[in-house]
């Protein structure tokens, strides 16, 4: 990718998160982020494919920093021999949700990360935290009994679960940590 690649699309992210911050994903169109970044009225479809390819892409720029060192300290711990307890797990996810939850930047993103997933929309992700397969393999060195599949179907319950919880708002009634212990009971659970 060019600079000036790389550069229009930075300002088309920039500008559709704005957009979505003050409109919501349904208030904001393909042809709205294209005007307010000053753009051809194909640049979406030609950086993105699709509005939801611009989100997706929105989402993994902005959310894949929020994890890289704690995720990237967890690979350097496997490589030495480290087996991950659950509550590190679950804590290596509900952390940083709850921080982003703090400001209306985050809570945007969570929404449309809890949209994304929630519906299932299939998304070409290229970080592979944005996947499965190491949330998979790290539970099952915490819980070796376990088979891939059956750490897959956890996973998959504990991030709805995650994703619901922080991508409606968190309910006032229901305090982090109870969900954090309910998630890794699931995770734990026989």
């Amino acid at each position: 990718m060019t600079r000036t690649d790389a550069a229009t699309r930075e300002r088309l992210l920039t500008v559709a998160e704005r957009l979505l911050l003050e409109s919501g994903y349904d208030g904001v169109s393909v042809r709205a982020v294209n005007s307010a970044a000053g753009m051809n009225p194909a640049a979406v479809h030609y950086h993105f494919g699709s509005k939801d390819g611009l989100i997706a892409a929105l989402l993994e720029a902005r959310l894949a920093p929020v994890w890289r060192q704690r995720l990237d300290q967890v690979a350097e711990r496997r490589r030495t021999g480290w087996v991950p307890a659950v509550p590190e797990l679950v804590d290596l996810i509900v952390t940083p949700l709850a921080e982003l939850a703090a400001d209306p930047v985050g809570q945007l993103r969570l929404r449309l990360l809890a949209r994304f997933v929630l519906d299932r929309r299939e998304q070409a992700w290229t970080s592979r935290w944005f996947g499965l397969g190491p949330w998979i393999e790290l539970l099952r060195a915490a819980r070796p009994e376990l088979s891939g599949e059956a750490a897959a179907h956890r996973w998959l319950l504990a991030f709805t679960l995650v994703l619901q919880f922080f991508g409606d708002g968190m309910p006032a009634e229901v305090p982090v940590e109870t969900l954090r212990g309910f998630v890794t009971a699931g995770l734990e659970g026989s």
